[in-house]
C-alpha cells in the first residue's frame, strides 16, 4: 500500500510539472522527497564521455543518463586533486575552509595511518539528510582520514560524517596496490632506502677495514655489528616497502571493521556492485542517500576480464567502458526496485584526467577534451571541469543543457533543500542550491565569481559577467610545464602549486572563456578593451572572499600527514595484517 501510494504521488508530481506547477522557492518540491544516488569518478576526464564529445570510449549508460535528465557544461571542482575536491563536495565549502589543504605541497593524505583528515566539526550533507530521516551509505572510495588520536577513535571516519553505512576503501586505489610500473609511493621510498642502505653499507665497510687495519682509532666489533644490523634491515625494508605499502593502504573496510587487507582488487567491482544492491534493496522504502564513489578510472585502472581489450584507447579506455557498465548495473538495481522515477540521480568526477600518467607510449590517465591541463592544476579548465550530469524524471527535464557555472560544492545545499533540511547558518557554505536552474526556472548560476585554488594558493579566479553573457578568468599563477612546450609537468606525478616551479603573473593572465574555453589566446589590454575593468572587479571579488576566510589547522601539512605507526589498522599484529572476511560465511 506504501508503494502503491508512493507511486501516485510521483505520478501527481508529474502531472503537475507539466501542467507548468512550480514547486516553492522557499521549500523543496512537492510530494515525497526523493531517494538521492550520487555517483563520482575517480580521475575521469570530462572529453573520455559520450556525451561530452567522446565519439570512441563506449560510455552508453552515462550518455542515458544525460538525455534522460541535465547536463551541465561548466561543471568544477573546487579543487585539482581528490582529498579536498571530495571535502568540498562533502561539505559545500572550499577546502581551505575545512583546513584540507596543505602549503607544503602534501596536497593529499599520504597514508591511511595519518591523524589529519575530514575535522569532525565540519558538517557534510549526510549528517544533515541523516537528521531529516533519511538512511545514508557511501560505497567506494574515501580518502578524507579515518583516526586522529588512537586507532579506535574513528574521528574523521564516514561513520562519524554521517554515514550509517559504508563499505569500501578509506584510502585511495594507486598504482601501489598493484605494484604497478607507475607508482606513487613504492618507488620514492625505495628509492631513498637505496640511498640510505648504500650509505650505511659503505660505513660498515669503512669501519671493518678501519677495525682490521687499526686505521680508524677506537672504532669496535659492536659498532661494526650495530652499522651491519641497521645495513641489513634497510636493505630488508626497500624489498619489502611495497608489500607493506599494499597492506598499509589497499584494503576494504565495511563500517567499523576491516573486511579485506590486503585487498584483492579483481574481485572489488563485483563487491562494490552487491553492496549497491544490497543497500537499496534494504532501503527502497526511503528515503535513502547512497553515495558510490568508485574506485575507476584511477590508476591502476584494475579491469575485469570481461572488459579487457575491448577499448581502442587501451586499458584506460577499457577501465573506463567497465565503470559506465557499473552505471547501468546501478542504474537497473533502481528500475527492478521501482525507484527510477523517485530517486535523484548524479554523476559526475571528483577533477580533471591525469596527462602525467603515462608509462613510455602508454597512457593512463584521462583525456580532458579541449580544455588546458589537467589533473592537479587549479587553474586550467582541464584540471576542474569535470561531467555533472542530474536525472530526475518527471521533475527535471530530459535533454536540458546548461552552460553556466556550477559548481561540485552546489551539491550540499541542492540535497539539503531537497530533504528539508536546512543549509548551516554558522559558517560560510559556498555552494549555491542548483534546482531552480535544473528545473529551468532560473536562468542563471547564483556564482558570480569562483575561486580557484592550489593547496592553500589561489591560482586562479572567474567572474561570471551576467550583463554580457562573458565568463572571465583571471590567472595568478600557473605551474611550468616541463619539458618546454608540453602541456602537463611530466616526470612528476602532479604540477607544483608553488616554489620555483610556477609562474606568478603580473599583470595577470586573462582569458574570456565564453569565447575561448580552451584558453589558448591570453587577452591584453590591447586585444580587450575591458581588460582593467575585468581585473580590478575580480581583485576586489577575491579581496572580499579572503575578508571570509577563517585560520583553522591544515589537515594535509606535514605534522597530520605523516604515517603513525600507532594509527594504522590491522587484521592482526602489525605488519602481518591479513584478513578476508567478505570471504567467511555469516
Amino acid at each position: 500500500m506504501l508503494r502503491l501510494e508512493h507511486s501516485w504521488s510521483w505520478l501527481a508530481l508529474a502531472l503537475a510539472v507539466l501542467l507548468g506547477a512550480k514547486p516553492s522557492a522557499c521549500g523543496p518540491p512537492p510530494g515525497p522527497r526523493p531517494n538521492i544516488l550520487l555517483l563520482m569518478a575517480d580521475d575521469l576526464g570530462i572529453g573520455d564521455v559520450g556525451c561530452y564529445g567522446n565519439t570512441t570510449i563506449r560510455t552508453p549508460n552515462i550518455d542515458r543518463l544525460a538525455a534522460d535528465g541535465v547536463r551541465l557544461t561548466q561543471h568544477l571542482a573546487a579543487a585539482p586533486l581528490c582529498t579536498p575536491s571530495r571535502a568540498a563536495f562533502l561539505t559545500g565549502r572550499y577546502p581551505l575552509r575545512s583546513g584540507m589543504v596543505s602549503s607544503q605541497g602534501l596536497r593529499v593524505l599520504q597514508w591511511t595511518a595519518v591523524s589529519g583528515g575530514l575535522p569532525p566539526s565540519e558538517i557534510t550533507f549526510a549528517k544533515i539528510l541523516k537528521a531529516k530521516g533519511y538512511t545514508t551509505g557511501l560505497i567506494g572510495k574515501w580518502h578524507l582520514g579515518l583516526s586522529c588520536a588512537s586507532p579506535d577513535d574513528h574521528c574523521h571516519h564516514p561513520l562519524n560524517h554521517g554515514f550509517d553505512h559504508f563499505y569500501g576503501m578509506p584510502f585511495s586505489m594507486m598504482a601501489d596496490c598493484e605494484r604497478w610500473e607507475l607508482s606513487e609511493k613504492r618507488a620514492v621510498l625505495e628509492s631513498r632506502l637505496d640511498v640510505c642502505f648504500q650509505l650505511v653499507a659503505l660505513a660498515t665497510l669503512t669501519l671493518t677495514i678501519g677495525k682490521l687495519t687499526h686505521l680508524i682509532p677506537g672504532a669496535s666489533w659492536t659498532l661494526v655489528i650495530w652499522s651491519a644490523v641497521v645495513c641489513l634491515l634497510l636493505f630488508a625494508t626497500s624489498c619489502l616497502v611495497g608489500a607493506l605499502i599494499m597492506h598499509a593502504d589497499c584494503f576494504l573496510m565495511r563500517n567499523h571493521s576491516i573486511a579485506e587487507q590486503p585487498m584483492r582488487s579483481q574481485r572489488t567491482t563485483p563487491l562494490m556492485l552487491q553492496e549497491v544492491s544490497s543497500f537499496v534493496k534494504r532501503h527502497k522504502q526511503g528515503p535513502f542517500l547512497l553515495f558510490v564513489s568508485f574506485l575507476h578510472v584511477h590508476t591502476p585502472l584494475v579491469t575485469t576480464e570481461n572488459f579487457r581489450g575491448r577499448s581502442p584507447h587501451g586499458l584506460y579506455g577499457d577501465n573506463t567502458e567497465e565503470m559506465d557498465w557499473m552505471v547501468g548495473q546501478i542504474l537497473e538495481t533502481l528500475d527492478t526496485e521501482g525507484l527510477t522515477n523517485s530517486t535523484l540521480v548524479y554523476f559526475t568526477s571528483d577533477h580533471g584526467g591525469s596527462l602525467e600518467a603515462r608509462f613510455g607510449n602508454n597512457q593512463y590517465g584521462g583525456w580532458n577534451g579541449i580544455y588546458k591541463g589537467g589533473k592537479g592544476m587549479a587553474g586550467w579548465e582541464g584540471g576542474i571541469r569535470v561531467p555533472g550530469i542530474f536525472r530526475w524524471p518527471g521533475v527535471l527535464p530530459a535533454g536540458r543543457v546548461i552552460h553556466e557555472p556550477t559548481s561540485l560544492m552546489d551539491i550540499f545545499p541542492t540535497v539539503v533543500h531537497l530533504a528539508g533540511g536546512q543549509v548551516p547558518q554558522d559558517r560560510v557554505v559556498d555552494g549555491r542550491d542548483l534546482l531552480a536552474l535544473l528545473q529551468g526556472t532560473a536562468r542563471h548560476s547564483d556564482h558570480e565569481f569562483l575561486m580557484h585554488y592550489c593547496e592553500s594558493f589561489l591560482h586562479a579566479a572567474r567572474w561570471h559577467q551576467r550583463d554580457r553573457g562573458a565568463v572571465w578568468k583571471v590567472h595568478f599563477t600557473t605551474p611550468i610545464f616541463q619539458p618546454d612546450g608540453a602541456g602537463a609537468c611530466y616526470g612528476q606525478i602532479v604540477c607544483p602549486c608553488s616554489g620555483n616551479r610556477v609562474t606568478h603573473h603580473a599583470p595577470p593572465l586573462l582569458f574570456d572563456l565564453s569565447r575561448d574555453p580552451s584558453e589558448a589566446h591570453a587577452l591584453t589590454p590591447d586585444t580587450e578593451p575591458s581588460f582593467h575593468q575585468v581585473v580590478e572587479t575580480v581583485a576586489r571579488a577575491v579581496a572580499a572572499h579572503r575578508q571570509t576566510l577563517i585560520p583553522v589547522p591544515l589537515q594535509l601539512d606535514a605534522a597530520d600527514n605523516t604515517w603513525k605507526p600507532w594509527l594504522q589498522p590491522c587484521c592482526g599484529r602489525f605488519p602481518f595484517c591479513w584478513c578476508d572476511r567478505d570471504a567467511d560465511p555469516r
